[in-house]
């Protein structure tokens, strides 16, 4: 019974994944809310990615490692706190999710860049605090 069901429901699966892959025609709440999700994801991902880059090249320098530690925690504690008040016009309706999201993918995006700009320094410039790979 159980393989049967199974796939009687394989087509249901796959439907909501093409929804979510066509972001940009998304026009019902549910899918823009589950491409904002989906948007918020790569980013998050993009940012581990660089963040752990950071770190490696921070591997001999424990102190200096310790200080991204604290900072990247106290920036996700700011980006958490600014999105729950950015999206607390809308809190408890549908679009919540859309708006929060967003929120934070826009906040993720902007330290992303600041991770780039940390992974580009060049040696001799007092101001990074990352070496050059």
């Amino acid at each position: 019974m159980f393989p049967r069901l199974f796939l009687a429901m394989t087509p249901l699966l796959f439907l909501s994944v093409a929804h979510a892959d066509d972001c940009a025609n998304a026009t019902t709440q549910g899918d823009m809310n589950q491409c904002a999700a989906q948007e918020n994801k790569a980013a998050d991902k993009e940012l581990n990615s660089l963040y752990q880059q950071i770190t490696a090249r921070l591997k001999d320098n424990p102190e200096t490692r310790q200080m991204l530690v604290k900072a990247q925690r106290a920036w996700i504690s700011f980006r958490d706190a600014e999105c729950s008040f950015s999206a607390s016009g809308v809190e408890g309706g549908s679009v919540y999710p859309l708006i929060h999201n967003n929120c934070i993918t826009a906040q993720t995006k902007i330290r992303i860049e600041a991770f780039k700009t940390y992974l580009k320094c060049k040696e001799g410039d007092l101001s990074c605090p990352v070496p050059e790979a």
